[in-house]
C-alpha cells in the first residue's frame, strides 16, 4: 500500500468486507496456480485490493505480506508495515524499528506481533483490556499521542471508543472523541454519537454543536434539523421558554476549544495558543499555509470560528476547506 492509494481509499470511507474477501480469494487462487510470472503478479494485485477494500481484516494483510516475501520485496514489505502503522495510529517509534532490518526474514513475524498487541477487530481488542483500569488508562494516554489523521486510523479508533462508551466509560468517550475529531473533523459519525450522548444527558447546547458539525460534514444525515424538531416538540406547550439554538458566543467558544485541541494534538511542539500563532498575520494566508502543511483540521476550526465571528473571508475559506476534506 502507498499514499497513492489514499485518495481512492478515503472515498470508500468504510471497509467493504465482501469486496475485501472476494479479492483475497482471487489472490489465493492465483497463488495456487504457482508463483511464476503472471500468477504472482495477479495474486499481488488482488491482495492489494483486498487490503484497500477492507483494512480491518488481518487475513488481507497477512496474504499481501506473504506475497511480498515470495517476491523478496524488502521495500514493499517496509511500505506495507508503515501503512499498517498508519492505520494503527502513526507512531514514529514503531516506524523507526523498520530501519536497517531484513524484512524478508522478519516481516511476517513483525506483522503477527503487531496484530497480537494491537488487534484490528475492536471487539477482540476490547476483550484484551476490558475491566483492566490500568490498560484502559494506558490506551487513553497513547491515543492522545498518536497521529490518527489517516481516515482508516480515525475509523478504527472511533470504533474502539464507541465500545468504551457502550461499556459505561462515557466521560472517557467524551474526552477521547475530541482528540479524534481534532485530527479529522470530517468523521461525522463520531460527531453524531457525541450529539446523541449530550442529548441523552440533556446537555442540549453541546448536542446542537455536535449535530451541527455532523450535518456540515454529511449534509444528507439531517441530524441537526431532526434534533431541532425534537427539541421544539419536547418544549411545545410547556411552561418553559421555546428552545433556540445556542448563542453565537457559545458557538465561538466551542469552536475555539476544538481549534486549540487540534493545534496541540497535531503539533505537540510547544504550548502556544492559536491566537499567538495567527497574531499579526493575514488570516487567509495562515489558513492556506495550514492546508499546504496538511494541517486541515486546524485550518477548518480556525476558519469556522472566524466565520462564526462574522469574518466574510473566513466563510469563503470554510467552503474551500470542506472541498479539500471531501478529496
Amino acid at each position: 500500500m502507498n499514499r497513492g492509494q489514499g485518495n481512492f481509499g478515503s472515498k470508500l470511507q468504510h471497509p467493504r468486507r465482501s469486496l475485501g474477501d472476494r479479492h483475497r480469494t482471487q489472490a489465493e487462487k492465483f497463488l495456487k496456480l504457482g508463483i511464476e510470472g503472471e500468477n504472482i503478479s495477479w495474486a499481488e494485485q488482488n491482495a492489494k485490493q483486498s487490503v484497500l477494500y477492507d483494512f480491518t481484516n488481518p487475513k488481507n494483510w497477512r496474504l499481501l505480506i506473504k506475497i511480498k516475501i515470495i517476491n523478496t520485496d524488502n521495500l514493499g514489505i517496509k511500505m506495507l508495515l508503515e501503512d499498517l502503522f498508519n492505520v494503527l495510529g502513526r507512531d514514529n517509534a514503531l516506524l523507526e524499528q523498520l530501519q536497517n532490518i531484513n524484512l524478508v526474514d522478519s516481516g511476517e513475524k513483525l506483522l503477527d506481533a503487531t496484530f497480537e498487541i494491537d488487534p484490528l477487530d475492536p471487539e477482540l481488542w476490547w476483550e484484551r483490556i476490558k475491566g483492566k483500569k490500568i490498560e484502559i488508562e494506558k490506551f487513553a494516554k497513547r491515543l492522545k499521542q498518536l497521529d490518527t489523521r489517516d481516515y482508516r486510523s480515525n475509523i478504527l479508533f472511533s470504533r474502539r471508543i464507541q465500545i468504551i462508551k457502550n461499556s459505561g466509560y462515557e466521560e472517557l468517550f467524551l474526552e477521547l472523541s475530541r482528540y479524534l475529531l481534532a485530527q479529522r473533523p470530517a468523521n461525522h459519525e463520531v460527531w453524531n454519537e457525541l450529539g446523541k450522548l449530550h442529548e441523552r444527558r440533556k446537555e442540549y447546547d453541546q448536542a446542537w454543536f455536535s449535530y451541527d458539525q455532523a450535518q456540515i460534514h454529511f449534509p444528507k444525515s439531517k441530524v441537526r434539523d431532526e434534533f431541532k424538531i425534537r427539541m421544539e416538540n419536547l418544549l411545545e406547550g410547556s411552561a418553559n421558554e421555546p428552545w433556540t439554538r445556542p448563542k453565537i458566543d457559545h458557538r465561538i467558544q466551542f469552536l475555539k476549544r476544538m481549534e486549540e485541541i487540534s493545534y496541540h494534538t497535531n503539533t505537540k511542539i510547544e504550548e502556544k495558543t492559536i491566537e499567538d500563532i495567527v497574531k499579526n498575520e493575514n488570516i487567509a494566508d495562515k489558513i492556506e499555509n495550514l492546508i499546504k502543511d496538511d494541517r486541515i483540521s486546524e485550518a477548518f476550526f480556525l476558519a469556522r470560528r472566524l466565520a462564526a465571528e462574522g469574518d466574510e473571508e473566513a466563510k469563503v475559506m470554510v467552503n474551500k476547506i470542506l472541498k479539500v476534506m471531501e478529496k
